[in-house]
């Protein structure tokens, strides 16, 4: 299992766009891939619950992965997550 911790950074959170960009870029990917905020996981390959978690502006996220690709799957993930989706 791989796993990086991040903090949301972009001004209005993970809002349809950015979970719709995280969904399909999560999908490309075989590992089963999970985010973690606020005490609770939700699939990172299913916008609503990405969407169910809230995930506004400095809120701590965890991405986990498990699988054969596992590490590509977090590295690419986390860097969508660090260049706040393009929207600054």
């Amino acid at each position: 299992m791989t796993e990086k911790t991040l903090t949301v950074e972009n001004k209005t959170g993970i809002h349809a766009r950015p979970a719709s960009v995280f969904v399909q870029t999560a999908s490309k990917f075989k590992s089963k891939i999970e985010i973690k905020a606020n005490g609770k996981t939700a699939n990172a390959k299913s916008i609503l619950t990405i969407m169910s978690l809230g995930l506004s502006k400095g809120t701590e996220i965890t991405i986990c992965a498990d699988g054969e690709d596992e590490q590509d799957a977090v590295s690419a993930l986390a860097q969508l997550v660090e260049s706040k989706f393009g929207e600054e």
